[in-house]
């Protein structure tokens, strides 16, 4: 019996990094296409259509697996507050901020939410954050100042700011909560979570932002097929998955090569160059994470 316990342990934390990797890169690669659907759409629209579609295909996915989307009365409450922080904030303010930032800017305040999951997690959790994890987080988030660049915080980007901070410290407090999974199967806990949280996103656009939807091209429509497919409804659902396996300190550290990611993936895509900061920051960043992912060798019972 021990032996078996033992050996799920390692292949359970086997699959949840597999599941942030994939999670990372889907991500990473949204933000290069995102810039392509901006061409045609303004960004809560974009990113609430998009949504909205990828709970579709969620909800397929839930209907193929014989999964009900059926919601306990329990846990309507706590979906909600899980759609309005996981989802709502984190693609919403992320997309606003785009109005008075850089993507590079907002990147690099958006992805100090591992600074915030570490913090509220020894509270809420209990999870004290190991000297490995501060090292590690420290060579992360130094990788993405230098890959960043320093921003220039004028009084006319605050706004932008505070809306990428906040959307940092609630994805954080997100990332902590939701290691209390919701009695839901997963595409279905995925798919309202995401529909919750974007539907208002696209009623927002609607009303502020007005978008043209007849100005979206080939280039743009596929770029939104993909951010729905892939970020919206596969990311989720293994973002999810990897908090369930790992701790929230490895799993919230590990997210800062999301723009490592969308930085190499702009070289081709887009045309952007990658000169020597852009390596050593890409350096700097993947030790952090794979620092924060090794696991401690088994101790010797003495």
């Amino acid at each position: 019996m021990t032996v078996t316990g033992s050996a799920s342990m390692p292949a359970s934390q086997t699959v949840g990094k597999a599941l942030l990797l994939v999670t990372a890169f889907g991500w990473g690669l949204n933000w290069t296409v995102l810039k392509f659907v901006l061409h045609d759409w303004p960004p809560l629209f974009a990113r609430g259509t998009a949504g909205l579609l990828g709970t579709l295909c969620l909800a397929l996915l839930a209907a193929a697996r014989g999964n009900s989307l059926a919601v306990p009365r329990e846990a309507r409450v706590p979906l909600i507050v899980a759609a309005a922080i996981n989802v709502f904030a984190w693609m919403g303010f992320t997309a606003l901020a785009l109005n008075w930032l850089k993507v590079s800017e907002g990147a690099l305040i958006a992805y100090s939410m591992p600074i915030w999951a570490m913090i509220m997690a020894w509270p809420l959790l209990g999870a004290r954050p190991t000297r490995r994890s501060l090292v590690a987080l420290g060579l992360s988030l130094t990788g993405m100042a230098v890959l960043m660049g320093g921003p220039d915080f004028s009084a006319a980007k605050l706004p932008g700011v505070l809306f990428a901070f906040a959307a940092a410290v609630l994805f954080a407090l997100g990332t902590v909560k939701a290691r209390k999974p919701l009695a839901m199967p997963g595409p279905a806990v995925a798919a309202w979570q995401v529909g919750l949280g974007c539907l208002p996103m696209v009623i927002l656009g609607l009303a502020l932002e007005q978008p043209r939807i007849a100005a979206l091209s080939a280039q743009g429509a596929l770029g939104l097929a993909y951010m729905a497919i892939g970020p919206m409804a596969l990311c989720y659902l293994t973002w999810f998955g990897a908090l369930r396996r790992l701790p929230t300190a490895v799993a919230a550290t590990s997210m800062l090569i999301v723009p490592v990611v969308g930085t190499l993936t702009a070289v081709p895509l887009l045309g952007e160059t990658l000169g020597l900061r852009e390596v050593f920051a890409i350096a700097l960043t993947i030790s952090g994470v794979a620092l924060a992912l090794r696991r401690d060798p088994p101790r010797r019972e003495a």
